[in-house]
């Protein structure tokens, strides 16, 4: 009943209506561009359903997927909360493999345990470093965040190979990537089905997963939780009022940053110790971006990151499922999917905003 002229909305409207609208609004028009190039688009739909949550193989890729995107989405959301937009998890996540790389190739002599979680904090901290310069060069030298990230991850990309090439990998070895990681290896479904007397599908998918959903429920919790959360958020909301308060702002900028390059970094870990075994070139695959777009459609809130990760897992593992099924549908047609999702999930996600709103409230009177 619209008893109001005027009003904020409920809060499952802008978490909930608004984003299932947007999505809907996405698939329908996805489905026309299906319709345009001759496919059925319930077809295909139902072909990317499947493809992802028709099998324990398809659930396992979409897992993995919306691993890596959890992260880069949080290392995103974290840096939007402080209102900086880190366009660099990509090289994060990259350099953070060197973290990983060297713990697991230099600490075979230390219990299983302890080399394990030396690595995840070699992750993190490479990540951490390679986020904190940026933030560092625009709370003291006033460079602009946005640039310097970009510039960033050309930098990780090209340092890696350099590292790689030469430093890693192993004499008389042609592929560019190191030797084997096999102490600290992080366990995979396959391998865990085993123990347990249950023949699984080869799949990426590691222990790797629980640590994504860590890393959430931290990152809920330094940021709604903690007075650093509470200052994080206020520098992000006003940061004019965060200084007349007391809060330090270049201070602010440089945690933040470091922060948010440290979960980025954790993606280092699914890929190089959960997946890979070894350090290889180009492993973060993209990821980094994505998790732009998974930290806007998921209103840069930890629960939404990760149903955003999900959803995105979904179309990653749908999509080549899809596109092997019908070949008239390549993968480029599932970027463009991909794209139009991001669209109105993010772009245009106060699209409907009106809309909806006259649904709760009556319009003002002359």
């Amino acid at each position: 009943m619209k008893a109001k002229t005027h009003g904020e909305l409920p809060a499952y409207v802008d978490l909930v209506l608004i984003p299932a609208t947007n999505l809907v609004v996405a698939l329908l028009v996805a489905g026309l561009v299906v319709l345009i190039i001759g496919e059925n688009p319930l077809t295909a739909l139902g072909l990317l359903l499947k493809g992802a949550l028709g099998s324990v193989r398809g659930w396992s890729y979409m897992l993995y997927y919306a691993t890596n995107f959890t992260f880069t989405g949080l290392a995103v959301a974290v840096a939007f909360h402080a209102g900086l937009f880190n366009i660099g998890g990509e090289g994060q996540a990259y350099v953070a493999g060197l973290g990983a790389a060297v713990a697991g190739l230099g600490l075979e002599f230390l219990p299983w345990p302890i080399a394990l979680v030396l690595g995840i904090v070699a992750a993190m901290a490479m990540g951490a470093l390679w986020g904190f310069i940026p933030g560092y060069l625009q709370a003291r030298r006033g460079s602009h965040i946005v640039i310097t990230t970009i510039m960033f991850n050309f930098i990780a990309a090209s340092l890696m190979v350099y590292l790689i090439n030469n430093w890693f990998r192993p004499a008389g070895r042609m592929a560019v990537e190191s030797r084997e990681i096999t102490h600290i290896a992080l366990i995979n479904l396959r391998d865990a089905g085993a123990a347990l007397g249950l023949a699984l599908p080869p799949s990426p998918l590691n222990a790797t997963v629980f640590l994504a959903g860590l890393a959430a429920w931290a990152t809920w919790y330094l940021l709604w939780r903690t007075r650093l959360g509470y200052e994080i958020r206020s520098v992000g909301a006003n940061p004019e009022a965060a200084v007349y308060g007391g809060i330090k702002l270049q201070r602010i900028i440089m945690i933040t940053m470091a922060i948010s390059g440290a979960l980025a970094g954790l993606m280092a870990v699914n890929e190089v110790l959960g997946v890979h075994h070894r350090l290889i070139l180009e492993f973060a695959g993209g990821a980094g971006f994505v998790g732009i777009a998974v930290a806007l459609m998921g209103r840069s809130h930890p629960v939404g990151v990760v149903l955003a990760a999900l959803l995105f897992g979904l179309l990653y593992q749908g999509g080549a499922e899809l596109s092997f099924a019908k070949p008239a549908i390549t993968r480029d047609m599932i970027v463009v999917i991909q794209g139009l999702v991001i669209l109105f999930m993010g772009a245009l996600e106060q699209a409907f905003r009106p809309l909806l709103a006259s649904l709760f409230f009556e319009p003002e009177k002359a």
